[in-house]
């Protein structure tokens, strides 16, 4: 109670407070700034997932590819082992009309040559088509065997991080690796105090272990997600609302894993999520909780993955 007078009086007061209209102009510009840039981020993150879904896509058409290849290769062989057995029988005649004719022994021979050419065509194909399988079985294999070490490297990350944590479990800290992601998810009772955005002093512990693991995994792209639950935010102030408090919280994030000089900057990035991606319902004060929260999601560069299917198609 003794800290929501104080709060009230605070805002009495800042309400009370002379504030020039090119200062609140300049605090609503760049309010509004900040609104577009956490759009811009949360397509940016929607674009990520739908490139990885493409992917998946592109690399499943391949095996159909590799498998139509097996199954046209399998056809040459046929065709060409009948043929074999068919140049066998013309040579068998061939022998016994020798002995006859020479005119049908000319025309025998005439037969022989048209098979031989027949059969050295299809030699031809089936040697380029083999040559074509193999090299697609060739790039199915480093594709796969890319997307495997990226799956281990991330469980690994995941068994890096779980450990560096271990001492904040019970704590309203989860680590879990899901669609080929690591997730690290902090309840806002370890990091803020209500309506707050200043990350608390056990919050920020957990936060700069999480740097450490990141800063010798540079090669790892960080999203930082902030989320609450969906109570109306209607203290006054400089928070508008839930969206805009679950953005500061997660630059605040951003903030302190800046301050490790081994993480690469360019890697991070911090969107604000409000009420509208919740874990559990808002019905109790249960799911409420679940769902003020701080999401840091791991993800594996996929340029690698890309190059290699540019290639192939």
């Amino acid at each position: 109670m003794i800290k929501r007078v104080s709060i009230g009086l605070l805002v009495l007061a800042l309400s009370t407070s002379c504030v020039s209209k090119k200062i609140y102009n300049d605090l609503e510009s760049k309010f509004t700034d900040l609104k577009k840039e956490n759009r811009s981020l949360a397509d940016d993150n929607a674009d990520l997932l739908k490139d990885k879904n493409q992917l998946e896509l592109d690399r499943d058409a391949l095996k159909m590819d590799l498998s139509k290849s097996k199954s046209e290769l399998d056809k040459l062989k046929m065709e060409y082992a009948a043929a074999q057995n068919k140049f066998k029988v013309l040579q068998d005649s061939y022998a016994a009309l020798e002995k006859n004719s020479s005119d049908a022994m000319q025309s025998n021979m005439k037969k022989n040559r048209d098979l031989l050419e027949q059969l050295d065509e299809k030699g031809k194909a089936l040697a380029l088509e083999q040559e074509s399988l193999n090299k697609s079985s060739q790039r199915l294999q480093e594709l796969e065997n890319l997307i495997a070490a990226k799956e281990a490297s991330m469980k690994k990350l995941k068994e890096t991080l779980s450990k560096a944590l271990n001492s904040f479990e019970g704590k309203g800290l989860t680590v879990e690796q899901k669609n080929g992601k690591v997730y690290v998810s902090m309840e806002n009772k370890l990091l803020f105090n209500s309506g707050s955005w200043a990350v608390g002093s056990e919050g920020k512990k957990a936060v700069i272990e999480v740097g450490k693991v990141l800063g010798d995994n540079p090669d790892i792209s960080v999203l930082i997600e902030g989320h609450t639950d969906d109570d109306a935010f209607t203290v006054s102030g400089p928070i508008a609302d839930n969206w805009d408090l679950s953005t500061k919280r997660a630059t605040a994030i951003v903030a302190i894993l800046s301050e490790n000089k081994k993480i690469n900057k360019q890697n991070l990035t911090a969107a604000g999520r409000g009420e509208f991606s919740p874990l559990a319902s808002n019905s109790t004060a249960e799911g409420k909780a679940k769902n003020r929260r701080i999401e840091i999601i791991l993800t594996p560069r996929l340029d690698e993955i890309s190059k290699m299917l540019n290639e192939i198609n």
